[in-house]
């Protein structure tokens, strides 16, 4: 599922290819990825607008459509989008289509259907309705504003930093990545964790969110060196101490850390 990261380089594809583009059309849209506005309504807000900038929030993407309000997009298991002139250029599962003036149209692809499309008159309402926490990006590096945050949690650290309605924008994949950094197991309960544990997810929640933007990683895909990602095999060697990797359900989720220096 598109994490963080994932969605802050989907921002600057839109930024850098629809963004100041005025609708001339909605030529398609799925009405099971509507939520709270019709396709018609949803066109009426958006034709013969400018997109006029972006906010990302955790994995939510909104654009402002003119002073109407904000096209919201969550992208789900398989979400993406493509900019593009030529028909030949179309991906192949296109849920949202929207054309410009310009002779381009922006796709929204999703293979799986679970992403969401909606529309918000703000961005603050949006995040207080959907009882969103903070953005990752705002507390990662801040061990102080972590443990702030963790402060009467009971379950596992993976859970707490999977909570969106706790801090927005981790899911299954980079709370992993983030803890195999930190050096600590996914299953260590909140109450447990050290000062210095507490210090070290802070540290990694940076390292692994710009690390992953930077890279491109949901274009790119993950680069070599010491990504737990290329490794998640139980029993696969761990890249930054020749330890395993182990597998373990925890919180629900099908987990990976190392079994050596998480240990």
């Amino acid at each position: 599922m598109p994490e963080l990261p994932d969605v802050q380089v989907f921002k600057e594809y839109f930024d850098a290819t629809a963004l100041h583009q005025k609708v001339a059309a909605i030529e398609k849209c799925r009405h099971d990825l509507l939520h709270g506005i019709s396709a018609n309504r949803l066109g009426e807000a958006l034709q013969g607008h400018p997109f006029t900038t972006t906010i990302r929030h955790g994995k939510w993407l909104f654009a402002r459509a003119g002073e109407d309000g904000w096209l919201v997009l969550h992208f789900g298991m398989t979400g993406t989008l493509r900019y593009y002139e030529k028909e030949d250029k179309a991906p192949g599962h296109i849920r949202m289509l929207l054309r410009f003036e310009n002779g381009y149209r922006l796709a929204f692809d999703c293979t799986r259907k679970l992403g969401r499309i909606s529309f918000a008159e703000s961005v603050e309402k949006f995040i207080e309705e959907h009882d969103l926490g903070p953005d990752a990006l705002e507390v990662a590096g801040d061990a102080e504003k972590l443990t702030e945050m963790l402060q009467g949690k009971r379950g596992s650290i993976k859970s707490a930093l999977m909570d969106q309605s706790l801090l927005a924008g981790i899911g299954n994949i980079y709370s992993d990545e983030i803890l195999f950094v930190a050096g600590v197991r996914p299953q260590d309960k909140v109450p447990d964790l050290w000062g210095k544990q507490r210090r070290e997810i802070a540290r990694a929640m940076e390292e692994v969110l710009r690390g992953a933007i930077d890279c491109r990683v949901g274009e790119k895909g993950w680069p070599g060196g010491k990504w737990l990602v290329p490794h998640r095999e139980d029993g696969e060697k761990c890249p930054r101490c020749g330890g395993r990797i182990k597998k373990e359900k925890i919180s629900g989720r099908s987990s990976y850390f190392c079994r050596d220096h998480q240990g």
